[in-house]
């Protein structure tokens, strides 16, 4: 292993699905074809433009159960466009700028139309802002030396994860009972513990600043 590729495993997020032979091989298929990890980052923009379009124009059962998809969809963009370009050694000397853009992007969408849909479009864009501000302060870690911090308890993939549980819990609440009471205790628990998330990051990142001197 090169040191190159040793800063960039250190600045991965770590996750387990990477090892499991389902997204082994969909990746090396992809690496063996013509789309490139920048296009795959890409492409989740458009799986959480759908999401967010559905949340916020077709409110009925099936379209949460699809924005749910949508999510997950988007979080396998986010998985294979790293193995595609690290595994797979398709990596772009603008790969970085894709790894991160994306990703604050599909978030800002999922995130505020969760809070239009759950009557509260204040509260989407509190935990859009936050969102964002958790992949600052990692971001700044990693700028000042250190390895990059995606502890949560809310990181991007368990925000997606509460999303994903809450769309489901809603498009059953809203077949038998005609609510949304599980989006607005998704939204709520979003923002805390984004906001404890960058809480900890930041006391974790200034830690290591003084033990370094």
């Amino acid at each position: 292993m090169t040191e190159a590729d040793t800063h960039n495993n250190e600045n991965r997020r770590p996750l387990t699905t990477r090892s499991a032979g389902w997204a082994r091989a969909l990746a090396s298929a992809l690496v063996k074809s013509a789309v490139t990890p920048n296009q795959i980052s890409v492409l989740s923009i458009v799986f959480a433009l759908i999401g967010a379009g559905l949340l916020l124009y077709w409110p009925t059962p099936a379209g949460f159960v699809l924005a749910a998809l949508c999510v997950q969809l988007r979080l396998l963009c986010n998985l294979l466009d790293g193995m595609v370009a690290i595994e797979g050694g398709k990596q772009s000397p603008v790969g970085a700028l894709y790894n991160e853009f994306p990703d604050r992007i599909a978030d800002s969408l999922f995130l505020i139309a969760l809070g239009h849909a759950a009557g509260h479009g204040w509260l989407g864009w509190l935990m859009a802002l936050l969102a964002a501000l958790t992949a600052y302060i990692r971001v700044t870690g990693g700028s000042l030396g250190l390895a990059q911090d995606f502890r949560g308890p809310q990181a991007k993939p368990h925000r997606m994860a509460v999303m994903t549980a809450a769309l489901l819990i809603t498009a059953a609440e809203l077949h038998w009972r005609g609510g949304v009471h599980a989006l607005l205790a998704a939204s709520v628990l979003i923002a805390a513990g984004s906001a404890l998330t960058c809480v900890l990051r930041s006391r974790a990142i200034a830690a290591q600043l003084r033990e370094r001197g």
